[in-house]
């Protein structure tokens, strides 16, 4: 924890107030660094994107490995669905992009059966920035979706069968039981999985570092991506230091809000 977590931390944080590339000598600059990416426009459409990633992927993550959950609880032989969802997760995330890199071409796959079915081009999903944050999105959604699917699942084989019992007595049916019984019973794996999605969301980097590299025109330029590009391509170690305590500052904030508002859709066995 030392050498790789508290000591690193405190270097970034020194660098955030001083302006050094590596090799000349460190400079204390105060908050220039700061002013400088928080008036950035790169920076600020970096913020922009990584918060639609954010927002686009992890409630549509999460809904559809709810969904998936469901649908393989009631499946005696699941282990090889089980398996086919979770092999992205132990994927390198490299040969993922690739692999998805090669599937929006505009001559791909993708672009080929949507012109196919729909009367239009074949769309240049990479390529368009209108698109490129949505092909981006695409992927992010199905990278992490098996290790929801796989914890969710757990999730709803612990619900207490007596409390689905006395609800089915009552006369709630599938719906109902699922909307007023399990779902509730099910809110604090969902509000776990909500805190790390949006932690991992915010820190994406190596999928679009591949697919895009952070283009066209910027449109899937991310925070780390643009703390990549301060740091190790421009060696301005000072101003990727900055963006890296703000991007802090606003996973704190979106994690404090998360816990803040958990208590009004977050229900406990033993409420």
């Amino acid at each position: 924890m030392t050498i790789f977590v508290a000591l690193p931390f405190a270097g970034s944080m020194l660098l955030a107030f001083a302006d050094w590339n590596g090799l000349t000598e460190l400079s204390w600059v105060g908050f220039d660094n700061f002013r400088d990416q928080l008036t950035s426009p790169k920076f600020g459409r970096s913020i922009l994107n990584t918060l639609l990633i954010a927002l686009i992927t992890v409630p549509i993550g999460l809904g559809l490995a709810v969904t998936i959950a469901v649908a393989l609880e009631k499946l005696k032989v699941r282990t090889l669905y089980l398996l086919l969802f979770f092999a992205p997760v132990v994927t390198s995330q490299v040969a993922v992009a690739t692999i998805w890199q090669q599937l929006f071409r505009a001559d791909g796959i993708v672009s080929g059966w949507i012109a196919r079915v729909l009367p239009i081009d074949p769309p240049n999903w990479l390529g368009d920035p209108r698109l490129a944050l949505i092909a981006v999105c695409i992927v992010t959604v199905w990278a992490s979706l098996g290790l929801n699917v796989v914890i969710f699942l757990a999730g709803l084989q612990n619900v207490p069968p007596t409390v689905v019992e006395a609800a089915r007595i009552d006369g709630a049916g599938p719906l109902a039981l699922f909307w007023r019984i399990r779902l509730p019973l099910l809110s604090p794996i969902m509000f776990f999985s909500s805190v790390i999605a949006f932690i991992s969301s915010l820190q994406t980097f190596d999928l679009v570092f591949i697919l895009t590299d952070g283009g066209p025109q910027d449109a899937t330029r991310t925070i780390v991506l643009h703390i990549y590009d301060v740091g190790f391509g421009r060696f301005q170690f000072g101003l990727a230091s900055a963006a890296s305590i703000i991007l802090l500052g606003i996973t704190l904030v979106i994690t404090a809000a998360q816990f803040g508002v958990q208590k009004y859709f977050v229900h406990y066995e033993e409420d």
